[in-house]
């Protein structure tokens, strides 16, 4: 049965928007601001690396196992979102920072947003693997049933 375009629309819909509340929750309950800097190598703790690798990872495989075939190009959206709001709730001041911390520079924030995008996008792909069980636009070839060897 093949799928509407209102149907695909609302799909995509509902693995973004669970994509943006995992991304969201997940980034809150390990307490890591990514946009507010502290200095130093401290800076670079071990949550600190789960929130910009693993989350979006995480979130991808979600959005592309909910979306199905195509999700990898929707699974960007997620950590895009979050991480924008995220920038300018604390550039505008709705969200506070830890004390010593300071706003990084959009440059400096716009390269670990690359990060967790293509994070995001591998964990996209796999979604898709998982779906289809091999990568590419062709389907899985039905093994044959194996054929005695040829004697001479």
């Amino acid at each position: 049965m093949r799928k509407t375009n209102s149907r695909r629309v609302y799909r995509g819909a509902a693995a973004v928007l669970l994509g943006l509340a995992f991304n969201h929750f997940a980034d809150r309950i390990l307490g890591v601001q990514i946009e507010a800097f502290s200095g130093g190598i401290g800076y670079f703790s071990p949550s600190w690396v789960l929130d910009m690798f693993l989350v979006p990872f995480l979130a991808g495989i979600l959005v592309s196992l909910i979306y199905g075939f195509g999700g990898k190009w929707l699974s960007y959206l997620p950590s895009l979102i979050v991480r924008s709001c995220s920038y300018f709730a604390i550039a505008y001041h709705l969200t506070g920072m830890a004390p010593g911390s300071a706003l990084m520079p959009i440059g400096w924030w716009g390269f670990y947003l690359i990060l967790t995008l293509e994070s995001a996008a591998v964990g996209g792909v796999i979604g898709e693997v998982m779906i289809k069980r091999t990568y590419g636009r062709s389907a899985p070839q039905k093994t044959a049933a194996p054929t005695p060897p040829n004697r001479r």
